[in-house]
């Protein structure tokens, strides 16, 4: 039998519905379902609630349940025990989850049968060298992790280095680095190239740079990119979207790609050109 995560969106109902449907189901079949506390408790399941930092021990599958937030939260939980996870698109745009509601209870069959692929994708690992930085000195990351001024601030001066050797300072209003798969968010709206999602790079993009530089670079996976705040100005660090703290004149992060990786189920070929076309509405003409 299979141990099963289930992972909900909090403010979306039908959200809160699958993963109700999805634990009678996969219970009335033998299967072990858990899920993260308040999930479980907004879900009417509260026997089912375990701590997150113990979630993904001894798991099969994890099941996410909204949009990408919710895909980039499960693979936050999942990364470092190596689950796979099925991603179920209860949201608007859904770039990373392949199943939509309706097929849901398809996707747990054929993955409990066997009948399907894991595609492997880059994780990024972030390190702060920061005095009292309160969220902890490391993360992972499935899209990106942004060096950026601070809400009502003016633009911030950070120094980069590749490998120990420096390259330049930006004057700009932050610096994101993503994976491929990341390449699709946030560095996207900042005009970076779009990155086959399988592919292994660091991709560093600034945002609004005050500079005659302004391009992204694609980097080799084997980088190590260390980019340090520079004068009176704070920085914030936002990893995956989630504002961790604010670093200060001297404190740095380091990004290089980290050793696990994000396992995200396929039941067929995924044609990166064909989602990218429906996703963004793009038109064969």
């Amino acid at each position: 039998m299979a141990a099963v995560a289930v992972i909900v969106h909090h403010e979306r109902e039908q959200a809160a519905e699958l993963a109700r449907d999805a634990a009678d189901w996969l219970e009335d079949r033998g299967h072990d379902v858990v899920m993260p506390m308040r999930d479980a408790g907004l879900v009417g399941r509260p026997d089912l609630g375990v701590a997150e930092a113990t979630l993904g021990h001894g798991l099969d599958v994890a099941v996410s349940l909204g949009g990408d937030g919710t895909m980039l939260r499960t693979v936050a939980l999942m990364a470092r025990e190596a689950v796979p996870i099925i991603g179920v698109n209860v949201g608007q745009l859904g770039y990373l989850s392949e199943v939509e509601p309706e097929g849901m209870r398809m996707a747990l069959k054929r993955f409990l049968a066997g009948s399907y692929e894991v595609e492997e994708r880059m994780l990024l690992q972030v390190d702060v060298d920061a005095e009292a930085f309160e969220a902890g000195p490391s993360h992972l990351a499935l899209n990106e992790a942004v060096l950026e001024k601070t809400p009502m601030g003016h633009t911030v001066r950070l120094g980069v280095s590749v490998d120990g050797e420096a390259f330049t300072t930006y004057a700009a209003d932050g610096l994101i680095v993503a994976t491929p798969t990341g390449s699709t968010a946030y560095a996207f709206s900042a005009r970076g190239p779009i990155v086959e999602p399988t592919h292994r790079c660091l991709l560093m993009t600034p945002v609004s740079p005050h500079m005659l530089f302004d391009r992204s670079l694609v980097l080799d996976p084997s980088a190590a990119v260390r980019i340090e705040v520079l004068g009176h100005r704070p920085a914030t660090l936002s990893v995956d979207g989630s504002n961790l703290g604010t670093l200060h004149n001297g404190e740095a992060v380091t990004y290089t790609a980290a050793e696990a990786t994000a396992r995200i189920v396929a039941f067929g070929p995924r044609y990166f050109l064909r989602i990218l076309k429906s996703k963004f509405g793009l038109s064969d003409r």
